[in-house]
């Protein structure tokens, strides 16, 4: 009879022989709760990915209904070796916690002595007390933010914009058409018409996904960004001339004026993202004109955003609709949590291949960026210095262990 295989970084193997090539190999156990936000849909694995890590020898505990947000049903874990749980105080029970959304206050208190956290730690919605009992706890965490690849790049950050990027134009010809009472353009162009106007403010990742799809659809686009570099390099990464401007206040009005929908994608690493966008300049845009502001999560870059919900997602101001639901990757979140678990999944092969957490981190310089708490110390500078919390480096922490 064959041999049953499984997958490992080395590829596939017996798995009698898994032992001999992975010496240090340590069984994770893994908790995925329900996320407890209201606007969180998301899940942190798929059933796919448990399939994958009961069969490298692992055990998953999730609790009931967590993936159903998603439409991954209890049923479809089980099947694939998952155990249902019936209460979060059954799944933070185990060695390693698995969330989408930083926990709560509650869950928090859930949470064991010197257990692994893997989630968001969303900064602009963080306290002190939260950095403070991690770190009571010597609860070793890793950030979505903070993650990064073997090309240096920060994977989960950058899908998740790619999503945001790409929805929020099709957000935006929701509410231009008919169906959402909106002035019943097509987001586009066809041959003989005008094609709609898109502006798009931030030359990021979000900006560059959002310019794809417009450009896509037909529309007629202009990016705006504060660095040159920034808009050059769009520029290459979609292999078209676009037009595109510095933040010229003149060239900027300009374009607000003639936009059938305005994209705000500014993002920045910590703090507050400017206001581009007075009330005055909002007053003189196109009545049903469509605003997605995409940098609500860090405080909206048009003086008119207020924050809105999944539920109730829009808003009428100067007879602009108002579009300003942070997380806009929870709105596909199916497609959002195949991202993260095919990023979370491999990570997490590692640590076990290793033989745990501070292995992997002494290892792999790319897991190491991601730890922000560790060992009872908070080991990111930049949360230490935007909480006034003490910051230890985690590379002599590691050297004393």
């Amino acid at each position: 009879m064959e041999k049953e295989k499984i997958f490992s970084s080395f590829g596939l193997m017996p798995k009698e022989e898994m032992l001999e090539v992975k010496p240090n190999f340590k069984q994770l156990e893994i908790g995925i709760p329900k996320e407890s936000s209201f606007q969180e849909n998301r899940v942190s694995l798929t059933p796919e990915s448990v399939d994958l890590l009961v069969a490298n020898g692992h055990s998953i505990i999730i609790e009931k209904g967590a993936g159903l947000a998603s439409s991954f049903t209890d049923k479809e874990y089980a099947d694939r070796g998952a155990r249902i749980a019936y209460s979060k105080e059954e799944v933070f029970k185990a060695n390693l916690i698995l969330k989408i959304e930083p926990p709560t206050t509650a869950e928090l208190e859930l949470m064991q002595n010197e257990q692994v956290l893997i989630s968001a730690v969303q900064m602009s919605t963080q306290s002190s007390d939260y950095f403070k009992t991690l770190n009571k706890k010597r609860i070793a965490a890793f950030g979505f933010e903070f993650i990064k690849d073997n090309q240096d790049k920060l994977p989960i950050v950058r899908s998740m914009s790619e999503i945001a990027g790409n929805t929020s134009l099709l957000i935006a010809g929701e509410y231009l058409s008919n169906i959402n009472n909106g002035k019943g353009l097509m987001l586009g162009g066809i041959s003989g018409l005008i094609p709609t106007s898109v502006v798009i403010i931030g030359a990021g990742t979000v900006g560059e996904y959002a310019c794809r799809t417009a450009l896509g659809l037909g529309a007629s686009v202009i990016v705006f960004d504060n660095s040159v570099s920034k808009l050059r390099r769009l520029q290459d990464n979609i292999s078209q001339r676009i037009s595109t401007s510095w933040f010229q206040p003149k060239v900027l009005i300009k374009a607000l004026k003639r936009a059938d929908v305005v994209i705000s994608a500014l993002q920045v690493g910590d703090g507050k993202v400017p206001c581009i966008v007075s009330e005055d300049m909002v007053m003189q845009m196109k009545k049903g004109a469509v605003v997605i502001d995409v940098s609500i999560d860090q405080g909206g870059s048009f003086e008119t955003s207020e924050l809105t919900t999944h539920k109730k997602p829009t808003f009428i101001k100067h007879d602009i609709v108002h579009y300003c639901v942070p997380n806009i990757a929870s709105r596909v979140s199916r497609t959002a949590s195949i991202v993260i678990s095919n990023i979370l999944t491999p990570i997490l092969l590692n640590i076990a291949e290793e033989g745990g957490v501070e292995n992997t981190i002494r290892k792999h310089e790319c897991l190491r960026n991601g730890v922000y708490a560790f060992n009872g110390s908070l080991t990111n500078e930049m949360l230490s210095r935007n909480f006034n919390l003490p910051f230890s480096d985690l590379d002599l922490i590691m050297s004393t262990i």
